[in-house]
């Protein structure tokens, strides 16, 4: 490890004993049915909106013996509010993947997490460290904001390839746990103070835009089916979307089997 390496090391720690957010929920279990729980949840969503949907679906659904038997419909109920609800249905298949294999055992693996559905290498790796504290090298947006801006401050186009080299080499063997939420902490409070170094990475792809956009559709027509079947009809009447483009999202939703059609009225399945 180079001395500004060293440096560096020492600045995040410092960060995170005055500042760290030892408090959040999912920092103080090991379960990683409830870490990769969190993990799905805070795929582009901000902690806030996260800690009480994560508490309040953790006491519906406390394991994954629980999330697998149930029908997709209850976990959609649960799931609303955090949106791209794509998500949702992955982690329920996930649970039902894991209790179809090995006696309902959780992997222990990075290759074995990768297996189910929706879980991708960082997703994976971010179970293994939290969880099980193994030192697998992840890359996320505020981990990748801290090396971006302590390492590559006047590069651009800088690729994840590039960074894992000092995640690698700056990594807390021991414990990796801590480590890597102390990496987020101060990558979080980089970006408020500072702005968002990812500009600067080659897989930077800025967020669309909500408002009327299809995300925001597809929500309205779930929140709607929470409480009741609806008739295309009535969905027309009381969606504030054009018929057509409400049309379009019945017939996404359905091929993706987010909700089920029961003669003339929608459902959640």
């Amino acid at each position: 490890m180079t001395k500004k390496e060293r440096l560096f090391v020492k600045k995040v720690w410092d960060f995170y004993h005055r500042h760290g957010r030892q408090s959040l929920p999912w920092r103080k279990t090991k379960n990683p049915y409830h870490i990769l729980v969190s993990e799905i949840m805070l795929q582009q969503t901000q902690v806030e909106r996260v800690i009480p949907k994560y508490e309040s679906f953790l006491k519906k659904f406390p394991t994954v013996k629980d999330l697998a038997k149930a029908r997709l419909g209850d976990v959609l109920r649960e799931w609303q509010g955090l949106g791209y609800n794509r998500r949702a249905k992955m982690l329920h298949h996930a649970a039902k993947e894991i209790e179809g294999t090995s006696f309902g055992t959780f992997p222990r693996t990075s290759l074995e997490l990768q297996k189910l559905s929706g879980v991708g290498p960082y997703t994976a790796g971010a179970v293994m460290a939290f969880a099980y504290n193994k030192p697998v090298p992840v890359i996320e947006t505020n981990i990748r904001s801290v090396y971006l801006h302590h390492f590559f401050k006047n590069k651009e186009s800088v690729t994840d390839t590039e960074i894992l080299g000092f995640v690698e080499r700056t990594m807390d063997t021991e414990n990796p746990r801590e480590w890597y939420a102390a990496l987020m902490d101060y990558g979080s409070h980089l970006k408020k103070e500072k702005g968002s170094k990812n500009v600067q990475s080659k897989h930077y792809t800025k967020q669309s835009t909500f408002k009327g956009s299809d995300r925001e559709i597809r929500g309205a027509i779930l929140r709607a089916l929470s409480g009741k079947g609806y008739s295309e009809k009535t969905l027309y009447a009381d969606l504030t979307f054009t018929n057509k483009r409400v049309k379009e999202q019945l017939k996404a939703l359905l091929k993706e089997g987010l909700i089920k059609k029961n003669g003339q009225l929608y459902t959640l399945p």
